[in-house]
């Protein structure tokens, strides 16, 4: 069973929808956090399928700027930080009555999920980190090397129109088009739930533009120096960190997380990118249930 709701929040609104089990085993919601910043919940939507696999409640939500949320394109920069939805989610969970709880990020929503565990809140029961980088430099790192293995056309298209500022050029377009069929996602053609949040972005590029840039690889926005490393040590509930082994998310991005989270456990999943849970659903599924499983 499956409810939506807003709730107010800084001007504006989140909006969320909670999936039931099926077969309610009484145990802590799991918050799913979308990726981005600024691409939505429909294409990690599929996971609202860890309710009847884990008995738990699933809340996805739209982060404030986009999907079915408030947009406010006319904000400040200023205003587009991690702070922000960090708040944001406390309020919603705290709208929904849950005390307790568990949370999965992907990508972007990884990173959010490390700065609210960070902060050591007292609810929190463990944190999932999915594709996720410990800081935008070694991001950077990773998808320069990435980008130095695309074909040669790819690559004098990428250098060119970024030097000449003309990104929306149709090769420059297709060079990124490039990168993402071998790091994002893998599946040709892309699956519909994430051409939707692709789509919705596209439309309101306020949040991704803002604080990542054009593209997954060319970061240029107000987040390109972001790190958590030094605050890892700081996490206090037990961690799984996981990644596809053709990820944009490479492995030094991510391995931080592992180092410095104590007794934070990791999983690589052959043959998957960016986008794992939409990849290999099945085997997605399985590891974080199985990392759930012993937790209240």
């Amino acid at each position: 069973m499956q409810r939506e709701i807003t709730v107010p929040f800084d001007e504006g609104f989140t909006w969320a929808r909670l999936t039931e089990p099926a077969a309610p085993t009484g145990r802590a919601p799991l918050f799913i956090l979308h990726g981005g910043p600024g691409m939505a919940h429909d294409y990690v939507a599929n996971l609202s399928a860890l309710a009847d696999i884990t008995g738990r409640t699933v809340v996805h939500y739209d982060q404030i700027g986009c999907g079915r949320s408030s947009h406010h394109p006319d904000a400040p920069v200023s205003r587009w930080v991690p702070q922000l939805f960090v708040d944001e989610f406390h309020s919603l969970r705290t709208a929904l009555g849950i005390d307790e709880y568990h949370v999965l990020g992907q990508s972007w929503g990884g990173m959010l999920g490390a700065e609210i565990a960070v902060r050591r809140p007292a609810g929190l029961r463990s944190l999932e980190i999915c594709n996720s980088p410990a800081s935008m430099a070694l991001w950077l790192a990773g998808a320069a090397r990435l980008r130095s293995e695309l074909p040669a056309d790819a690559r004098e298209a990428l250098d060119r129109h970024e030097a000449d500022g003309t990104i929306d050029h149709p090769d420059y377009v297709d060079a990124t088009r490039q990168f993402y069929e071998r790091h994002v996602c893998r599946i040709t053609p892309m699956p519909q739930d994430f051409v939707d949040s692709e789509t919705q972005m596209l439309a309101d590029p306020t949040v991704y533009h803002t604080m990542n840039g054009p593209n997954e690889f060319h970061v240029v926005g107000t987040g390109r120096d972001w790190t958590i490393i030094d605050r890892l040590p700081q996490v206090a509930v037990p961690a799984l960190v996981v990644a596809g082994e053709f990820d944009e998310a490479t492995p030094e991005t991510w391995q931080p997380f592992v180092d410095h989270i104590p007794g934070a456990r990791s999983h690589v999943f052959p043959g998957a990118s960016h986008c794992t849970h939409l990849e290999m659903p099945e085997e997605f599924f399985a590891v974080i249930a199985d990392f759930l499983a012993p937790l209240p």
